[in-house]
């Protein structure tokens, strides 16, 4: 470029391509030389001529002058506008944050009752801060519950390691291996192949879809006795692929499709399934432990079957007809969905490698789920198993394990909930709480009917306080087991209907029972109207095993 002697350039200015031709012209007019022969002086450094960005990917605005041309050719060079700052926006939900924490701050400064130490009261008050957090959702949830951690903490109501001791607890971590899982068994396209299986046989409704995923889950509930890997790591997947075959998926805005419906209600049925049999959830046993020591008799896996399998078979049956009228999909008819799944069948031809991988990697984790115990190994090291194949073969990419946020979201709320209610207990908090109601229910005077619905209503709510039926049934089994017997109520009647009962529970929440975190975390049901259904059916679920379920026991002989 040429410019008129004496003038330079001083600032570093990235000229257009036509300003530069013009300004050799000029100057070589000016000056009667040729457009090479003045040297124009430039910014020594080199000019980036690419847009900077941020640190996630935003272009940044420049501060160097721009240049343009006017007409009379002579290049112009003016100040950019400053760009107002951005408006300041919160992080969170301000007002349901304020609820959760004036919540929190106004239980912390109530006396603890008599009997309730300090710190157990200083936690509950947390406890039930970060509850109504989840609840009202100000953050995401693992947000949410990573800060009642830090509360603990900030508090010394808990050190470290306790708040974070569920973190390596067996059941969070199965749950986010089951999403992972699930990657795999909808990547590899085997989930698509099983969904348009199902259509075929029994797609002409909605209803009839979510029947056959129901019962299939319910057949295998005696052979698999978690029933986070059983719903999390078989029928999640299942039931997700199939409700994307059908076009229903969140991340669309099409969940009311078909997946609302058919993720709810997969989810508060297999807390039935768990119910009916001993082998169905893990904690199961525990109750069949604590009530033989406190009854002096045994219970058997035949006594616990029998005495289950009408108020299950009912709740079963009626309860995806409840929600389908309460929750209805959608998409209800399909006349000519089994036709097109056909269709899609044929599509996809024999089954590819990475379907065979992912069939057998899933087979080798649902046997060890089976027969695992018996040889000495956990559900967790059996899923671990099944995913090492499949990152093995690459059917399955760690990446996306890493970058599968619900899977850590829920392990991350799930772990810090259990890690409190944990502590509750071990507090004191739930002795305390378990012997008033013990005091409260034996002083009424009452029939031995109508103190056991007291017993069973008080038992059945209190799960808001657990995230685990095995934390439920360790804390107050017994103590509540006790306290009905006491009041006249049959034994074994008393001990099985509240074991069962442990499960049916899970029905109310999203943190519940080990099946309700991943059906939850799919996204398809807005956490107030699960909340709301899993009450209603809850009131539903009650009424059948208490009426239904105890004229059945009339009738076998438990009173």
């Amino acid at each position: 470029m040429i410019l008129p002697v004496g003038q330079r350039l001083h600032h570093s200015v990235l000229l257009p391509a036509c300003c530069q031709s013009r300004l050799r012209l000029n100057a070589a007019r000016q000056h009667g030389r040729s457009a090479s022969v003045v040297p124009v002086v430039v910014s020594q450094s080199p000019v980036n001529t690419s847009r900077q960005r941020d640190v996630n990917g935003q272009q940044l605005k420049s501060n160097r002058p721009a240049v343009r041309c006017d007409s009379s050719r002579q290049p112009v060079v003016s100040a950019t506008a400053s760009a107002p700052p951005a408006e300041f926006k919160w992080g969170a939900d301000m007002k349901n944050l304020g609820i959760s924490v004036g919540l929190a701050v106004v239980i912390w400064f109530i006396p603890p009752p008599s009997g309730v130490t300090l710190p157990a009261w200083h936690l509950l008050a947390i406890f039930l801060g970060t509850i109504v957090g989840i609840i009202t959702k100000p953050l995401p949830l693992g947000a949410v519950a990573m800060m009642g951690l830090g509360a603990t903490m900030l508090t010394k109501t808990l050190t470290f390691a306790a708040a974070f001791s569920a973190f390596s607890s067996e059941i969070p971590w199965l749950i986010a291996i089951a999403f992972w899982l699930s990657g795999g068994f909808i990547k590899s396209g085997l989930g698509n192949r099983i969904a348009y299986g199902i259509v075929s046989l029994f797609g002409k409704t909605t209803l009839g879809l979510t029947y056959s995923l129901v019962f299939a889950e319910a057949l295998l509930a005696p052979a698999i006795p978690s029933v986070a890997a059983r719903a999390g790591g078989i029928f999640f997947p299942l039931a997700k692929a199939l409700c994307l075959a059908c076009g229903s998926d969140p991340a669309n805005g099409t969940e009311k499709k078909m997946g609302a419906y058919v993720m709810k209600t997969c989810f508060q049925t297999s807390c039935i399934s768990s119910a009916m049999f001993i082998t169905a959830m893990a904690a199961n046993p525990l109750a069949v432990n604590l009530a033989s020591e406190a009854l002096g008799q045994p219970i058997s896996w035949g006594a616990w079957a029998l005495a289950g399998i009408v108020p299950g078979l009912i709740c079963l049956t009626a309860a995806p007809l409840i929600l389908y009228v309460l929750y209805p999909p959608e998409m209800k008819d399909t006349p000519d969905a089994p036709k097109q799944a056909k269709k899609e069948l044929e599509k996809l031809g024999p089954l590819s490698l990475d379907e065979k991988i992912t069939a057998g990697a899933f087979a080798v984790t649902v046997g060890l789920w089976i027969f695992g115990g018996s040889i000495g190994i956990n559900a967790v090291a059996a899923a671990l198993l099944g995913l090492s194949i499949l990152l093995i073969t690459n059917v399955v990419k760690w990446k996306d394990c890493l970058g599968d946020n619900q899977a850590w979201d829920t392990l991350t709320w799930f772990a810090a909930l259990i890690a409190m209610a944990s502590y509750l207990n071990k507090y004191g908090f739930i002795k305390w709480f378990s012997d008033n109601v013990v005091n409260l229910v034996g002083g009424l005077g009452l029939s031995w009917q109508s103190s056991f619905g007291v017993v069973v209503l008080l038992y059945f709510y209190s799960h808001y306080l657990f995230a685990s039926g095995a934390a439920h049934i360790g804390a107050m089994y017994t103590a509540f087991l006790s306290v009905a017997t006491a009041c006249g109520t049959p034994g074994m009647l008393a001990a099985i209907a509240l074991g069962q009962l442990s499960n049916v529970m899970g029905c109310l929440s999203t943190y519940g029972i080990g099946s309700a975190p991943p059906y939850f975390g799919a996204g398809y049901v807005p956490q107030s109207k699960w909340y709301q259904l899993g009450f209603i059916m809850s009131v539903f679920y009650l009424a059948v095993w208490l009426f239904a379920g105890g004229a059945w026991w009339k009738v076998i002989g438990l009173w």
